[in-house]
């Protein structure tokens, strides 16, 4: 592909996310499936960027509304990204709207009055209000900076630069060397993640699912936060734990590597989530990492039968609780655009809910396991002192206690909870509360 039809191809990817709204994962993925005849680099510099646009997408918006277009366009976007973000010169960037062979069309009159305005600026401007910025929507400085107070535009600097690629290593399989020079034959080379001990960081960007390793189920894609957490969840063979929300299961299958240590039985797993299609997914994936194990069963809601037959079993429940994603924003920048007020108080209800019916299937002695990709409070430690204010029977423990156990590097929690961040940990944005019933 030329470049201007590589730029052709962003702006519809733009349009067809924008059409179709949170979660961008399956648009992006039906994108590039329906275009077959896009090689890995022109995949790779469509999306890129796309992803650049949507990272600078309010500070673009405000340099176009600053020249006086205020209904912004895919179209314009990109064409104020090539001037903003690429320092294209008008003459450039009118170059690749030639409208030839597979290039936008060209640019029109009030377009080319746009470029010339542009022209020369810079992407950030000092007289940018600090959300647009930090590129947040206005209704979160609140939250956001009650969150992380001076440590606010750094943290939102982290968050809004591009993440890198984290391997889980499966230990059912294989050790995180073995899985490391398995990848190395095969191209891919990696380094041990800084915290997570069963980690591999990926330099660059690889066709992971062309590998052997990757088939073989010797790897699975995992942000080392994500992984970090279920590592803190402390399952070990024997025990009976339930993943409350599974979803598609990575932690899942975290949680099984854990539990199926050599020579001694597994004991019980159970994955749960109201969304059967990710439940069918995960016994897929569960199939090809030698889990398959895993029980599942699709929640029909808060009465679900199921949760009054299982009471007081669990031995751990993890309740990895539907969540605005805050933590993840650098993974899926548009989604800040998308969430609102309204959207994040039905997510806390949410959570509460989620809590109040795991906590039911706790043991005495037991364990629950409270975690989001959230930064926000309201998400976070919020819902775990309402819980406990509400469940005398549950007691904190202290994260650097179950951190000692499960992790060698250093704690990087000051408090009794934990909080990653990209810019603390260089992982993704996590939360993790850990409770444990009082025995009887």
């Amino acid at each position: 592909m030329t470049p201007a039809a590589r730029l052709a191809a962003a702006i519809e990817l733009l349009e067809a996310i924008g059409r179709a709204g949170p979660p961008i994962e399956p648009v992006i993925d039906g994108f590039v499936r329906s275009r077959r005849y896009m090689g890995a680099k022109d995949r790779r510099a469509v999306t890129g960027r796309a992803f650049a646009v949507l990272r600078a997408l309010r500070r673009l918006d405000w340099h176009l509304a600053r020249a006086g277009r205020d209904t912004p366009t895919a179209r314009r976007r990109a064409l104020a990204g090539l001037l903003l973000t690429e320092a294209l010169s008008p003459a450039d960037a009118a170059a690749l709207f030639s409208g030839e062979g597979h290039a936008p069309a060209p640019l029109d009159a009030e377009e080319t009055a746009l470029a010339e305005a542009l022209a020369g600026r810079s992407l950030d401007d000092p007289a940018m209000p600090g959300p647009v910025r930090l590129e947040y929507p206005d209704w979160l400085d609140g939250p956001l900076g009650r969150a992380f107070g001076p440590r606010l535009a750094a943290e939102m600097a982290a968050l809004n630069a591009p993440a890198p690629l984290d391997l889980r290593v499966n230990t059912l399989k294989a050790t995180p060397e073995a899985a490391r020079q398995a990848l190395s034959a095969e191209g891919v080379e990696s380094e041990p993640t800084p915290l997570s001990p069963i980690g591999l960081r990926v330099a660059g960007r690889a066709a992971l699912p062309t590998t052997r390793a990757f088939r073989d189920g010797l790897i699975e894609v995992q942000d080392e936060g994500s992984q970090i957490v279920a590592l803190l969840a402390g399952a070990r063979p024997g025990m009976t734990v339930i993943d409350f929300c599974a979803g598609a299961g990575g932690k899942t299958l975290a949680l099984a590597a854990a539990m199926g240590e050599a020579g001694r039985p597994m004991g019980t797993l159970w994955a749960l989530d109201v969304e059967g299609r990710f439940l069918k997914r995960l016994t897929e994936r569960a199939a090809r990492a030698g889990a398959a194990a895993i029980r599942t069963h699709a929640l029909e809601g808060e009465a679900d039968p199921w949760l009054a037959a299982h009471a007081g079993l669990a031995d751990l429940a993890l309740v990895d609780a539907p969540c605005s994603g805050s933590g993840v924003w650098r993974r899926h920048p548009a989604a800040r655009a998308w969430l609102t007020p309204e959207r994040l108080a039905d997510l806390m209800a949410r959570q509460c809910q989620a809590l109040e019916a795991a906590a039911g299937l706790v043991r005495p002695g037991g364990r629950l396991v409270y975690a989001t990709c959230s930064l926000l409070m309201e998400e976070n430690e919020d819902r775990v002192g309402d819980f406990l204010a509400a469940h005398p029977d549950f007691q904190m423990v202290a994260v650097a206690d179950a951190w000692a156990t499960a992790l060698a590097a250093p704690c990087p929690a000051t408090g009794p909870t934990l909080r990653l961040s990209p810019a603390t940990t260089g992982t993704d944005g996590f939360f993790a509360a850990i409770l444990e019933r009082a025995r009887k």
